[in-house]
């Protein structure tokens, strides 16, 4: 009495081809959203470490280096991972090679 008869009705049946084509117009935003997200912030991300991988392998003994933490320097030694920076006459530090941020042009550091 309570219940109408409209629940007990059952939807009409979709055409067959149909279902098909409504999943892939779907996903199509999906799609779209995954390759903006790809060339806008995957690639140059990428292409920065690729860029920096290449600026460490190229660093050689009396560059003058900044570090991630601030230190401006001259590299006195280079090992596979760690490198010496001269900051000041006869006071080195011992960094990672992946602290490297920037090579300075010679002559920056006094």
């Amino acid at each position: 009495m309570l219940i109408s008869s409209a629940f007990a009705q059952t939807a009409p049946a979709a055409a067959a081809g149909g279902d098909m084509m409504s999943s892939l117009t779907g996903m199509l935003p999906l799609v779209l959203m995954f390759v903006v997200l790809y060339f806008v912030m995957i690639r140059p991300q990428m292409k920065r470490q690729k860029e920096h991988k290449a600026m460490i392998d190229a660093l050689a003994k009396g560059d003058e280096i900044a570090t991630a933490g601030g230190l401006l320097g001259k590299v006195t030694k280079l090992g596979d991972n760690t490198l010496s920076l001269e900051v000041s006459a006869g006071v080195e530090v011992q960094l990672q090679r992946s602290a490297v941020v920037q090579v300075l042009p010679k002559g920056t550091v006094k």
